[in-house]
């Protein structure tokens, strides 16, 4: 039976309406926009006399969403066709990138965040190669996206590192050198201290950068590294950890500032609240305890990328319990490396951690 498409204002209502008002969406069949209208960019204002202002100051984490799949590789590397840099908005102020793991097998992430008045980059990559990893390009492009969202012609950037000795996150910063209106915060430990005020305190003391009304707290975390860092973040309650504490193989360089360093992060998410911890690798799988080794370039089963604050508690009892010792300890999201190699297997399954072959990939 043909249907007549004719609009029939006897059947818009709701029979069982008291009203019978008329469909509230309009007549269906009409067009989605009225004649003339135009598809304009939602997020641009148009007609803007001055820049956005925003309000960082918030009850509880600010939201956003990190619920995707990274990309995960290939078995060929040569052949892998994703993104070199892939690219998660959080929010409309915070954004999540990854090297691609067939770019670099460690597939670090950086974070870049924004305020009223500046731009923060939180580690740079494994690659120095700007064709290779285009880490300024995408972060140039975010930036003029950003700035024409609010009504800006630029922004300043910072770029900061968690680790300058960090090999996995540091060679893209070379990439951001003369680039205008960019503050590069110095590699070298004494620079280092000097620039974010540490010089008499380090590692006990804290440092700050301001983005406008965005302040990023910067917490010293040696331990991995001797210039190792932490950034809090109170506007999504994120702590970027760097190598400190992230899902994958922590390799301790020295047992006794990692264990201050986890300390000193215990006590700070006992007194600033803190959503998820956001380390610099993600080596792990999702099932307890099993990891990708080195140079692996196709990691399909990869755990999330975000960790809870009470697995702070967890590594420090863990890394107290392997202070002094040279041995390797496994524990469902991370495995501890102490005075051992990266490469170092063990025979022994540890108690509490459940043993769950992953599934095979084909």
């Amino acid at each position: 039976m043909a249907q007549n498409p004719a609009y029939n204002s006897a059947l818009s209502g709701n029979p069982q309406s008291a009203t019978a008002r008329t469909y509230p969406n309009g007549n269906p069949a009409l067009g989605y926009n009225p004649p003339g209208a135009r598809h304009t960019d939602s997020a641009v204002p148009l007609h803007r006399k001055t820049a956005v202002v925003h309000d960082y100051a918030c009850d509880g984490p600010a939201p956003g969403n990190l619920a995707f799949r990274w990309t995960y590789g290939s078995n060929v590397a040569a052949r892998n066709r994703d993104p070199r840099v892939q690219v998660v908005q959080y929010n409309e102020d915070t954004f999540v990138l990854r090297q691609n793991v067939c770019v670099h097998w460690e597939a670090p992430f950086t974070y870049l965040l924004f305020g009223n008045a500046g731009a923060l980059l939180i580690d740079t990559g494994a690659t120095a190669n700007a064709q290779a990893y285009p880490l300024r390009e995408t972060v140039d492009a975010i930036l003029a996206r950003w700035c024409q969202a609010r009504g800006r012609k630029s922004v300043p950037l910072t770029v900061a590192l968690t680790s300058g000795e960090d090999a996995a996150q540091n060679q893209g910063l070379v990439q951001f050198a003369g680039r205008p209106d960019t503050t590069i915060v110095p590699k070298p430990l004494a620079l280092m201290k000097r620039f974010y005020g540490l010089d008499a305190s380090w590692p006990s003391g804290s440092g700050r950068i301001d983005l406008g009304g965005r302040v990023i707290g910067v917490i010293p975390t040696p331990g991995t590294h001797r210039d190792g860092v932490s950034f809090h973040d109170p506007y999504c309650d994120f702590l970027f950890t760097g190598d400190l504490l992230f899902p994958g193989k922590i390799n301790i360089g020295n047992d006794r500032d990692f264990v201050a360093s986890l300390e000193r992060l215990r006590d700070f998410v006992r007194q600033q609240p803190v959503k998820w911890l956001l380390g610099g690798h993600v080596e792990m799988m999702f099932v307890p305890g099993k990891y990708y080794p080195r140079f692996a370039t196709y990691k399909p089963y990869e755990r999330v990328l975000e960790m809870t604050p009470d697995l702070i508690d967890e590594a420090l009892a863990h890394a107290r319990e392997i202070q002094g010792k040279d041995m390797m300890l496994i524990r469902p999201d991370f495995v501890l490396f102490n005075g051992v190699s990266p490469d170092q297997k063990t025979k022994v399954w540890p108690e509490g951690v459940p043993d769950i072959n992953p599934p095979r990939p084909f």
